[in-house]
């Protein structure tokens, strides 16, 4: 299959599937689907997220061979919404070896704090930043912090993954107390 043909071709569920199941048959195959998600352009690279991060879904392990790449290419500036939804989105599913941790939660962080990022951004990485606190304990107050500090103004998406990861970093410390924000 031309993969780059192919996401060209049609940009739908169907397609987008029948890519996702090619690319993720073999570990070839899915580095060719790297290897087009990266070499661009724009518009490709968009379209080649979708059955990427739905590879990474079904098979996490597919992902960490290509992982100082992909965090590589979300380094780029001006880096489409779309790439960093969709990178966000395939490493809740991935298996981060320890020496990324570092360099993903300061992606999350610096996603999860800024007020241009859109929402979709926000809440994956809220969720990849959860599961990097399971391992560094001393990142879960400055993500509770970040959180409880937007829920107030947050949208509706925001607040239901905030509240419930919330919950999560409250059962792990049972110490901690979680005031629900008031509704607007």
């Amino acid at each position: 299959m031309d993969l780059k043909r192919e996401i060209l071709r049609e940009h739908s569920r169907r397609q987008m599937l029948r890519i996702a199941t090619y690319a993720g048959a073999s570990p070839a195959r899915f580095k060719a689907l790297v290897s087009v998600y990266l070499a661009g352009p724009y518009r490709i690279t968009q379209r080649a997220a979708w059955p990427l991060g739905t590879c990474v879904e079904r098979d996490p392990a597919l992902i960490v061979p290509h992982l100082k790449k992909i965090l590589d290419f979300l380094k780029k500036p001006g880096i489409h919404d779309a790439v960093k939804r969709n990178t966000m989105r395939l490493l809740q599913f991935a298996d981060i070896p320890h020496r990324y941790h570092g360099q993903v939660a300061d992606f999350c962080f610096t996603f999860l704090s800024s007020k241009k990022e859109p929402v979709a951004v926000k809440v994956f990485a809220m969720s990849v930043l959860r599961d990097i606190a399971q391992t560094h304990p001393e990142l879960k107050n400055e993500l509770k912090l970040l959180i409880e500090d937007q829920l107030p103004y947050a949208s509706a998406a925001f607040r239901s993954r905030g509240l419930k990861i919330l919950k999560t970093l409250v059962d792990d410390n049972p110490h901690t107390v979680v005031k629900k924000p008031p509704t607007t």
